[in-house]
């Protein structure tokens, strides 16, 4: 472990990217250091000259390329950040560079690349798809692939992120809070910092849905997860790199992950402590100190003081709202909750009362049945949700808690519409796929069969994935050809039949089914 942490300090510590690459500062973070009990600094790699860490890991690696290999120019792909630094890299030194980018990348980022300079071409719905294209292109051109993490030289221009730490605190850091995508930026901190500091912690972040380095290290091996929740795309590996595998398992202390909603909950502390709107893969690390602290809350934590990494600030302007809309559920200050009540005169008002205090952010009905009426509530929280639900209970209402329910959060609280008068052949799935113009029509297309949709949910919310729920009227003797056919589309499909919030909403009441029985 010395002798790899060693090498890669010794590359870090002679990378000349600086008459390129911003020493960026280090900020103390007030409100959060009071919150996790632990004077915390926020490393702002987003006020980089490409808004990203990754510029230093592209420059390192163009540098150490010979004459004739910069000749032929420089390959890479990339939905954004490793992009917008490979482009500034080959610029600043002459050098052609084209960019394979997926056909889902937002504009703003092709646009960015597009005026450093780069050759762009657009290919595939994921990063995977456009890499496999960029490879190929670079075996055919001639052109140096740039690997966006898998390459000694670009860990080792990363690393010079860690010395920068080292050198800007008085005394060594207890714990530096790393985001991980393919391993790259926590393989180059872990590295050069364990080299001069073996005692720090070094822990990486990434999303539950995209924990690609936890797979790993649990399998022992890189593993591909298949596919990745891509809110924080730019952490959306499926399969992290060999190198970078071997390191993080040798120099890393401990991969954590964290929910959308707490790297929401993050975007919004960053802004509220330095005013500065991270992306979602920037405010990983911030999540996963919150998170860390929580877990450890009354254990001995490590001494010194810690270090949360901003890794970028290419944010795509629309998603601000998805992060408005999550961030309260991620800081626990809100509940969603499916609370059933007695339909007559006065429910209501007496429910508002139980709530007290507790301001309402939002309130769905959806009738029942002449005996109860089904609510969908949002409450700003005065008190544990916890709490708050025993008072409901103890008031003689039925409650769901539904603040973990992903149907609940991404379609229950937007859908409008009544019920079937029997779902018993209902089936409620629901699906993902690259959002790009074009993509509902043929989702559309290839469901059109013989089986009739009884509901139909989409909202886009500027992610790069579109998320849908669909209802089908499948009879028993139809459920294995119905499934097969699902199977058949391509499409990532999840049975939300069965789910609390389908069940509490969309389902018709009991006495309904057994009537509509009796009737029969």
């Amino acid at each position: 472990m010395t002798d790899r942490a060693q090498e890669f300090l010794r590359r870090a510590q002679a990378a000349c990217i600086y008459d390129l690459v911003r020493r960026t500062p280090m900020e103390a973070a007030s409100d959060l250091s009071a919150r996790i009990g632990r004077t915390l600094w926020l490393k702002r790699e987003d006020m980089q000259a490409t808004y990203s860490f990754k510029l230093r890991g592209a420059y390192n690696c163009i540098q150490q390329l010979s004459d004739e290999e910069r000749s032929k120019g420089v390959v890479a792909a990339s939905a954004g950040n490793h992009a917008q630094g490979v482009a500034m890299s080959a610029r600043e030194m002459g050098v052609k560079a084209t960019i394979f980018m997926p056909l889902t990348t937002p504009a703003i980022k092709v646009r960015a690349v597009e005026a450093l300079g780069a050759r762009i071409e657009l290919f595939g719905d994921d990063y995977d798809t456009a890499c496999k294209q960029a490879i190929g292109f670079s075996e055919q051109s001639g052109g140096y692939f740039i690997h966006p993490f898998d390459n000694a030289e670009v860990i080792a221009g990363q690393g010079t992120l860690g010395l920068e730490i080292c050198d800007q605190l008085e005394t060594s850091p207890g714990v530096i809070f790393v985001p991980i995508g393919g391993g790259g930026l926590a393989s180059g901190v872990a590295a050069t910092v364990k080299a001069l500091h073996p005692e720090v912690r070094i822990i990486g972040v990434e999303p539950e849905d995209a924990a690609s380095m936890y797979s790993a290290l649990e399998a022992g091996r890189p593993v591909d997860i298949g596919t990745t929740g891509i809110f924080a795309d730019g952490v959306a590996v499926r399969k992290v790199g060999d190198l970078t595998f071997e390191l993080c398992r040798d120099l890393v202390d401990e991969v954590i992950t964290v929910t959308v909603d707490q790297v929401c909950a993050a975007v919004k502390s960053i802004f509220e402590e330095v005013r500065a709107v991270v992306e979602p893969a920037g405010a990983l690390a911030v999540a996963g100190a919150i998170q860390y602290a929580a877990r450890e809350n009354g254990n001995v934590m490590p001494a010194g003081d810690w270090v949360a990494v901003l890794s970028g600030a290419n944010v795509n302007f629309d998603r601000l709202g998805h992060v408005v809309e999550r961030c309260a559920l991620g800081e626990g200050t809100e509940a969603l909750l499916a609370v059933t009540i007695p339909e007559k005169p006065g429910t209501f008002l007496e429910f508002c009362r139980i709530l007290g205090e507790s301001s309402v952010t939002e309130f769905n009905y959806r009738f029942a049945g002449k005996r109860q009426a089904h609510i969908f509530v949002g409450v700003r929280l005065q008190e544990s949700s916890r709490h708050l639900q025993k008072r409901l209970v103890d008031g003689g209402y039925a409650v769901k808690d539904l603040s973990d329910n992903e149907v609940a959060k991404l379609h229950m609280r937007h859908l409008v519409g009544g019920r079937l008068p029997s779902s018993e052949h209902e089936r409620i799935y629901r699906f993902e796929f690259p959002e790009r113009p074009g993509a509902l029509l043929e989702f559309l297309t290839v469901l059109a069969g013989r089986w009739s949709i009884s509901l139909f949910h989409y909202r886009n919310h500027a992610a790069a994935n579109a998320r849908i729920l669909a209802g089908f009227l499948v009879p028993p003797e139809d459920e294995k050809a119905f499934h097969q056919f699902l199977e058949e589309t391509g499409y990532r499909f999840t049975d939300e039949t069965h789910n609390d919030a389908c069940e509490e909403f969309l389902a018709a009441p009991p006495a309904m089914q057994r009537s509509l029985k009796t009737a029969v």
